[in-house]
């Protein structure tokens, strides 16, 4: 899978571990990218560049653990 299909994976991995929030994608270049969470009211809650390396399903699950756990405190 190219780099361009890892990313395209991943956004909508990100896209659906997150709802109701909104996932805005921002910056997407040189294979990597943000992600920024938005809630319903339109303020950010969340921010995070992804690279390459943590594109795969292990890292990428970590990524959204992370980000859970970040949500809540």
């Amino acid at each position: 899978m190219n780099t361009q299909h890892q990313v395209q994976k991943a956004i909508s991995t990100l896209t659906h571990a997150f709802a109701p929030f909104d996932c805005r994608i921002q910056a997407t270049r040189k294979g990597s990218f943000s992600f920024t969470l938005v809630d319903k009211t339109g303020i950010a809650q969340y921010s995070q560049r992804l690279y390459p390396g943590q594109y795969n399903d292990e890292s990428l699950q970590q990524v959204i653990e992370r980000t859970r756990q970040s949500l809540i405190a």
